[in-house]
């Protein structure tokens, strides 16, 4: 679906930059926005996670396992090997299939009933529900979605000792990972060692992992499969409501046509636009003049975003919605949306499918519109977009 419109983005982020594929800045940090080198960044065996709190986790002490999200080399691998089983698309269409579609038409019901709901809140409570279900946080007591939301608020501060608000920042955090571990990680923790499930959580167990580690992992996860996918449905949404032909398109196209509409807006719309890796050896990425040498102990940030409307690897008009580019198709069709190498998203198909399951029962609602347009507003660090206030209303059933 070519589209006459140069750019049809809703989330509108600040140039960065001078534009060029690989540059450096002048606090020393580098910035790639090409497509290629913003791979071979994040296929290169020379860089190791960086950003993301990772100063923090470093200060654990050694005897704690860090979070499989800041672990490198032989030991994030084995990690990811070990819990592939839990993402593969089989498993995605037998285990996790019926469950999105229950807790979908469950919350969608409720919107049925109202008449009128706030999105966010809709797939925020279908994206806790089904990502608990891959965790295996199946025995929370009441308040989960309030004691998540706490956690992950729309606006972070910056804990520290050095400043009042710094102060409270620590103290609020503190106390939210206490919340989340009495009600949520240790009931299912404690469920787990006496009947042991096919989760994440009995996994780590069996691994022999300790219950603040348990909680590190859940926590890595959450943000992952829950606060990342609730954003992603509600900026598709958006996008559907306001692009008649593409509506059109998806709504009456079969499984893999909705796909390919869902992946090319994620191309577009990357929830995480900046990746950040630290390289631990020089590394040789193609720059507009030729081969660019970063050298090692470098910070680089990836910009998604650029990266993923670099006409050179996705076609013309890079900044239009045109599913199934000949550049884009097949498991990258959203290009770097899902990151790429060793720290590739591996709940990816999880979140093409929540969301397709979502989108393709809330517009064959009779009288589905949009009352409002969302608010939009950013996570600096990781280039993230937080959407709100985008009330749907539908006919009342």
């Amino acid at each position: 679906m070519d589209r006459a419109e140069d750019d049809v983005r809703k989330i509108r982020r600040e140039p960065t930059g001078s534009g060029c594929p690989v540059g450096r800045g002048d606090d020393g940090t580098w910035q790639v926005r090409g497509y290629p080198a913003a791979r071979a960044v994040l296929r290169s065996s020379d860089t190791v996670q960086a950003g993301l709190g990772i100063e923090t986790v470093e200060k654990l002490p050694a005897k704690i396992r860090r979070p499989v999200l800041y672990r490198d080399g032989s030991e994030h691998r084995e990690h990811r090997r070990q819990t592939a089983r839990y993402f593969t698309p089989r498993r995605v269409d037998e285990h996790y299939r019926e469950l999105t579609e229950r807790v979908t038409l469950s919350y969608l019901e409720t919107l049925r009933t109202a008449g009128e709901a706030q999105l966010e809140d809709l797939t925020f409570g279908v994206a806790i529900d089904v990502a608990c279900g891959v965790i295996g946080l199946t025995h929370s007591r009441p308040g989960i979605q309030r004691r998540l939301e706490r956690f992950f608020p729309e606006k972070f501060g910056k804990p520290g000792l050095t400043s009042l608000n710094g102060i409270y920042w620590l103290f609020r955090q503190n106390t939210n990972w206490l919340r989340i571990y009495f009600g949520d990680v240790r009931p299912a923790v404690r469920a787990h060692r006496e009947r042991p499930a096919d989760n994440l959580i009995s996994h780590l167990i069996a691994e022999g992992c300790s219950e603040p580690e348990i909680l590190g992992e859940c926590l890595t996860y959450a943000a992952a499969g829950m606060i990342t996918t609730r954003e992603f449905i509600c900026v598709a949404a958006w996008h559907l409501f306001t692009d008649d032909a593409l509506r059109k398109r998806y709504v009456n196209g079969d499984e893999s046509e909705r796909l390919a509409v869902l992946h090319e807006i994620l191309r577009l719309e990357p929830v995480v636009a900046r990746l950040t890796r630290r390289t631990t050896g020089s590394v040789e990425l193609p720059g507009a003049d030729g081969p660019v040498t970063v050298p090692a102990g470098a910070l680089v940030d990836i910009l998604v975003d650029e990266a993923n409307t670099d006409p050179d690897a996705v076609g013309t008009t890079p900044k239009a919605v045109c599913p199934g580019r000949p550049a884009t198709t097949g498991r990258y069709a959203a290009a770097l949306s899902f990151g790429d190498g060793p720290h590739r998203c591996p709940g990816a198909d999880i979140a093409m499918m929540e969301t397709n399951v979502f989108l393709g029962h809330l517009f064959a609602l009779e009288g589905i519109r949009m009352l409002t347009t969302p608010r939009v507003t950013f996570q600096d660090e990781i280039g993230g977009y937080v959407i709100r206030g985008l009330r749907v209303a539908v006919d009342k059933g």
